[in-house]
This record gives C-alpha cells, structure tokens and sequence, in this order.
C-alpha cells in the first residue's frame, strides 16, 4: 500500500521538517528586519546581513531545492563553480570600486 506522503511526492522531505525550515527562515527574516532597523556601524551590519542572507540560501537550496538529498557528483559539481565565482568576485570588486573613486564628482 502506498503511503500519503509517497502518493504526493513528498517522499523525501517530511512536513514536519519542510516546516522546521520554514520557521528558520521566517526566524532569520525577522532577524534581518530587526537589524535593519538597530543603529550598528555599516560594516558590521552588511557582515551580519550578508552571513544571514548566505545561511538562508544554503537552507533554501538544501531542502527546498533538494540539494541535500542529491548525489555526490552533484555537490563536485557545484562547489567547485561556487569557488570559481566567488574568487572572481575578489578580484572584480576592488576594481570596480577603483573606477567609482576615479569618476569625477
């Protein structure tokens, strides 16, 4: 006999968990409204923002994506780009902000 949850496609995910992650997520958005409304100084509070925005998409791609349930070559796949990306991200940031301190005021 097929179960409920299998007949759905939810065989992978229970709803008990989906709504776990949802209420992480819905707890970390709260946070980031709460911060964005506390007078911290800017860098730290881009740092807490962006760390928080990074755990919320890591939670998204995980579980609702299924990331967390795929295969191994998958995972080889990705974060291998997300390294790539992330180092060319170092390497065009500091020039694009040298061209914003040479445009003329």
């Amino acid at each position: 006999m097929v179960s409920h949850s299998e007949k759905h496609g939810n065989t992978i995910l229970g709803h008990r968990l989906v709504l776990g992650v949802w209420v992480w997520l819905l707890g970390l958005t709260g946070l980031e409204v709460f911060l964005a409304y506390e007078r911290l100084p800017l860098r730290l509070m881009l740092a807490l923002l962006m760390g928080i925005s990074v755990i919320k998409a890591a939670l998204i791609m995980a579980y609702f994506m299924h990331l967390r349930f795929e295969k191994r070559s998958l995972v080889l796949t990705l974060v291998p780009t997300l390294i790539i990306v992330a180092s060319l991200l170092t390497v065009f940031f500091p020039d694009s902000i040298r061209l914003l301190n040479m445009r003329p005021h």
